[in-house]
């Protein structure tokens, strides 16, 4: 079969002609993967498979099953937590991928794998549509539909949005009318993981007015009578594996400076991304864990790598980042980056002691097993002129 990109509402028709024929769609729970759902359903499609891939996010499978129950879909709920901290959020840490230095890359970590799931179960199924919610306004479009084409799906793929943009007081109303009432009290788009809690459009569409709702933040709402404490986070390789002298898998890694760090008030971004074709567009993130270790993995990078190593890492690092946000996650470029990536990441072993404290983070210690800091500059002068002189002999002595 020819691939072909679905880009309209007007495509369902053709897709529900035979109504037996299995259709994947990517399922999040929220406002427009449910419209998606309730448009299927109302075309004719019967055997629907809502894929929801747990990624460590808010919405609940029960919130979610509820929905797939109401409309007579079949949900597939898969754990992708583990595989996803593992595979994208690890190589990212080492890769320090930060957008344009406003704030660390979330969605385009998670696009990949989302799409690789569905892509096996539709394969899995027979399956030749796999059909998804982004609209040309959300980089999520071309980074689903690239990682798509990149994994070599054959079928048709793509987003009925792409052409077809439906009001959000449409499709509220529409689901409301379908008994899917809960779903009109949403104010703002959310995407959230283990990683990254994102806010966008809805309330938060103007970058010249986003006052955001505290009550949006879970990790980094500030609780006012948290004392300054001390955190240790320690690194192998360049991999982040203990906190306070504990070892923890990285997913609990994560978890857990999310909320230590967070208490703090720490960790909150606001930037503007660009779309495709240009324009930009507004999101507000809290990324507790991400702003920590990211900054302690850089003074470990600055203790063992050397300068013009370095510099070079610097270089590939938005590199690596252009190529995962375009969609380019599973290209020859984002992965041959991420090669010399990490043979950078070999020497980096160590810790970082911080002092955290209401709205600020102090270093306290930085220390590498293999370090290129000086711990003592005046004794290393005396060694450093006394080898220099000894290259050349002995001194001789002054004439009078």
């Amino acid at each position: 079969m020819t691939p072909q990109v679905v880009r309209s509402f007007g495509e369902l028709d053709a897709i529900a002609r035979d109504p037996s024929a299995p259709v994947v769609t990517l399922f999040s729970g929220g406002l427009d993967s449910s419209y998606l759902l309730h448009r299927l359903a109302r075309a004719g499609a019967r055997n629907v498979h809502a894929v929801s891939v747990d990624l460590g996010e808010d919405e609940s499978s029960e919130h979610k099953q509820r929905i797939a129950d109401r409309l007579g879909i079949r949900l597939h709920l898969v754990d992708g937590r583990q595989e996803f901290a593992e595979d994208y959020v690890r190589p990212a840490i080492a890769a320090h991928a930060v957008y344009l230095d406003t704030h660390p890359v979330s969605s385009s970590l998670s696009r990949p794998l989302i799409a690789k799931v569905a892509v096996d179960t539709a394969r899995e199924l027979g399956a030749t549509t796999v059909l998804h919610t982004a609209n040309r306004s959300q980089n999520t479009l071309r980074r689903l539909n690239g990682a798509l084409e990149l994994l070599g799906f054959a079928g048709r793929y793509g987003s009925p949005y792409d052409l077809d943009p439906v009001d959000r007081d449409q499709k509220m109303r529409e689901l409301k009318e379908a008994g899917l009432e809960q779903l009109s009290e949403r104010l703002v788009s959310g995407d959230s993981n283990l990683w990254c809690r994102e806010f966008e459009s809805g309330i938060l569409d103007d970058p010249e007015d986003h006052a955001v709702p505290e009550r949006l933040y879970q990790w980094s709402a500030l609780r006012p009578a948290e004392a300054p404490e001390a955190v240790e986070v320690a690194f192998e390789a360049g991999r982040p594996v203990a906190v306070d002298g504990r070892r923890l898998p990285l997913t609990e890694l994560i978890d857990t400076l999310n909320h230590l760090v967070g208490a703090h008030g720490l960790g909150r971004y606001s930037g503007l991304e660009h779309l495709g074709h240009g324009p930009k567009v507004l999101e507000i993130r809290e990324m507790p864990a991400a702003w920590l270790l990211l900054r302690s993995r850089r003074h470990l990078e600055t203790a063992t790598l050397s300068a013009e190593l370095l510099r070079e890492k610097l270089n590939q690092e938005q590199l690596w980042v252009r190529e995962a946000l375009e969609g380019r996650w599973f290209g020859e470029l984002r992965r041959a980056s991420q090669a010399f990536i990490e043979v950078c990441s070999a020497h980096v072993t160590g810790s970082v002691r911080w002092r955290l404290s209401a709205g600020s983070a102090e270093t306290r210690a930085v220390v590498a097993d293999r370090p290129l800091y000086l711990r003592d500059r005046e004794a290393w002068e005396h060694r450093s002129v006394a080898a220099e002189r000894a290259a050349f002999g002995p001194s001789q002595p002054q004439e009078r």
